[in-house]
């Protein structure tokens, strides 16, 4: 996957997001949860993409 689909990617994300906390009324609470989903899936996606997840993954403790 190309750095410049990543950054379109990401960048679509981003505006999503935007556009869902500014144009949908949700309680804070709720909206706060939402963002930090999103936050935690976008970071996953881009350690799977750069290869650091199954990295990850074989660290044994």
């Amino acid at each position: 996957m190309s750095l410049l689909t990543v950054l379109l990617v990401l960048i679509v994300v981003g505006v999503l997001l935007w556009l869902v906390n500014t144009y949908i009324p949700m309680d804070g609470t709720i909206k706060k949860i939402f963002n930090i989903v999103v936050i935690i899936v976008v970071i996953i996606w881009l350690l799977k993409v750069f290869g650091l997840f199954n990295s990850l993954m074989d660290v044994h403790v």
